[in-house]
């Protein structure tokens, strides 16, 4: 049953209230109780029926991404239960409606297409009062996505119109994982910006001044950050799109006394270990198993590192040692492989990480090229983080399928411009026995009557069951630990036939499957690591009946945009 709030008038305001409105959705007794009898058409629509209806006008030849995004951004200010109900029935088709690549090219009109306001703005004209401005936000919060607006994407600093990225990516949290959606905050910090035609703009809707730096910048997001703890200390707050000199120290400095997650930097760490680990399954062997395994990384930047960082840290979870685990890995850049003897830059960011890698590196030469250090390493994974079209050449990916009877390929930089190598040339050079996954969609290839699937990478797969698992059993944390449990959950979700056919990652339309193992992964983590928050409570229902009894909880926890039964609330004035 669905409760009207008690400031809510009856009859028109009740059509134009986007939580309560169901449009011709009403029974003739909801109509006649809510004063809206002979506002509406006289027939009533299930929602089902109502979905096919909007699918139908939305998909008609020549309707554009930009179109589509407009018309769903048109049904959430008119009806937020059909808005979710559609991305739930066509999760496949409008996830890169609502979110990436689509969303991207929203934010850079975002100022243009504003139509009604949506989350949270705290600009540098805030500064001091965002303790009393989150008081303004009624309800109670359980996510909060966070951007700055400086990397939006692939498509740099779009300041204040950020928000089409923060809105996004909750209503993504809502679809993948049932999140209620009355408990999400997008929210944007304008703290100004350094793009040019939006300072020059009109029709900019943001502070229009050059960014904050340094001191300021630090004390702007700490200040925020607090704020929410103060309000909602158990809000869950992801920091996304944050450009990558920020992105690192602000969790480090957050992640230990707030509940937060950055999905650019471990989330698609956890979405790569996921691959890696549903790749291992596809041969027959256990996460564990990653302790044996050896990795070439090409590309030694912000993206090479956290993946980089991420995979030493699940070899240390199955049991190696820091020093040894170090040793699994050759981290090569366009200077060639980085060795104990590379001299590195004190101010070059990650360069702390970067040296505990280098530090295990004087086998082999300084500099050595890509091709000898494979030839020399024969390495199980060969990872692409280097934005360097068609580094892997067809003599590196020759050798990998020479060295291994499955050698796993993963070109992650994107777009596909950008990518090490395709699909088709890994396939070729492998004869199809490559396991391989990409971070640009690329079609599967048939080599000599075999197969070989282009799985591709996307970290959807991961934030939902993260945040729903992390919220539900009360973690205070997230620690790497529940990340990992994160990446072993992905996987298997597959059937033995898929992972004998390479595939390695599940079919998006199977989100809220995902979302629910991953949710109960991470609540079992939580509580092997003592995190639990809720007075023991997951931890009883975990004891005594299981995973499957969390993953119950999971699902049954979940919010499925339906329409209910709408009545006043007590005392609401609905007689007037």
């Amino acid at each position: 049953m669905m409760i009207m709030h008690p400031d809510t008038a009856r009859g028109i305001e009740v059509l134009l209230n986007p939580i309560y409105n169901k449009g011709t959705g009403y029974s003739i007794a909801e109509k006649e109780r809510l004063g809206i009898r002979g506002l509406t058409p006289p027939r009533q629509f299930t929602i089902d029926e109502q979905c096919a209806k909007i699918w139908n006008t939305m998909t008609t030849t020549g309707k554009t991404p930009m179109h589509m995004w407009r018309s769903m951004q048109a049904l959430q200010d008119r009806n937020e239960t059909l808005f979710y109900r559609l991305i739930v029935e066509h999760i496949e088709e409008l996830a890169p409606i609502i979110y990436t690549p689509t969303v991207g090219e929203a934010c850079k009109h975002y100022s243009r297409l504003f139509r009604r306001p949506r989350g949270m703005y705290f600009s540098v004209d805030d500064v001091g009062e965002f303790n009393a401005m989150m008081y303004n936000w009624k309800n109670d919060v359980s996510v909060i996505v966070v951007t700055d607006g400086s990397r939006v994407l692939g498509l740099g600093d779009l300041g204040a119109q950020g928000m089409g990225i923060s809105v996004g990516k909750l209503d993504l949290y809502v679809a993948g994982a049932g999140i209620d959606p009355e408990k999400v905050l997008p929210c944007v910090l304008d703290v100004g910006t350094d793009n040019e035609e939006l300072l020059n703009s009109p029709y900019y809707f943001g502070i229009q001044q050059p960014r904050l730096r340094g001191k300021e910048y630090d004390e702007f997001v700490d200040e925020f950050v607090q704020a929410v703890k103060n309000r909602w200390p158990n809000a869950l707050v992801q920091f996304e799109d944050f450009s990558t000199k920020n992105a690192m120290p602000i969790l480090k400095r957050h992640r230990d006394n707030v509940l937060c997650f950055n999905d650019d930097i471990q989330g698609t760490a956890v979405t790569v270990l996921a691959g890696v680990y549903g790749a291992m399954a596809s041969i027959g062997s256990k996460p564990s198993a990653i302790v044996d395994q050896t990795f070439v990384i090409c590309g030694a930047g912000s993206a090479g590192m956290g993946i980089a960082n991420f995979l030493h840290s699940a070899m240390v979870h199955h049991g190696l040692s820091k020093e040894d685990a170090y040793k699994r890995f050759y981290v090569v850049d366009h200077k060639g492989l980085i060795t104990s003897a590379r001299v590195l830059e004190a101010s070059a960011p990650g360069v702390e990480d970067l040296r505990a890698f280098a530090a295990s590196r004087d086998d082999l030469p300084e500099g050595m090229t890509l091709e000898d250090v494979v030839a020399a390493a024969k390495p199980t994974v060969l990872m692409g983080a280097s934005t360097a079209r068609g580094i892997f050449t067809e003599t590196i990916l020759r050798t990998m399928g020479e060295c291994h009877e499955r050698p796993i390929i993963m070109p992650l930089s994107n777009p596909t411009s950008c990518a090490e190598c395709t699909a088709e040339e890994a396939a070729k050079a492998t004869g199809g026995r490559a396991i391989f996954s990409a971070g640009s969609p690329f079609d599967d290839v048939v080599v000599d009557g075999r197969t070989m699937v282009a799985n591709q990478g996307n970290n959807f797969y991961v934030f939902p069951g993260l945040g729903l698992g992390t919220i539900l059993v009360g973690a205070d944390h997230i620690s790497d630990g529940m990340l990992n449990a994160a990446a072993e959950a992905i996987p298997k979700i597959l059937t033995r036939e898929q992972l004998n056919r390479g595939e390695i990652y599940p079919a998006i339309k199977r989100i809220r499957d995902i979302s629910v193992k991953v949710a109960a992964a991470v609540m079992r983590q939580a509580i092997f690591e003592g995190r639990e928050g809720r007075d023991g409570k997951i931890a009883q229902i975990f004891h005594q009946e299981g995973l499957p009894a969390l993953e119950q909880y999971a699902r049954s926890s979940m919010y499925y945009p339906e329409y209910r039964p709408t009545v006043f609330s007590p005392g609401s004035g609905a007689g007037s």
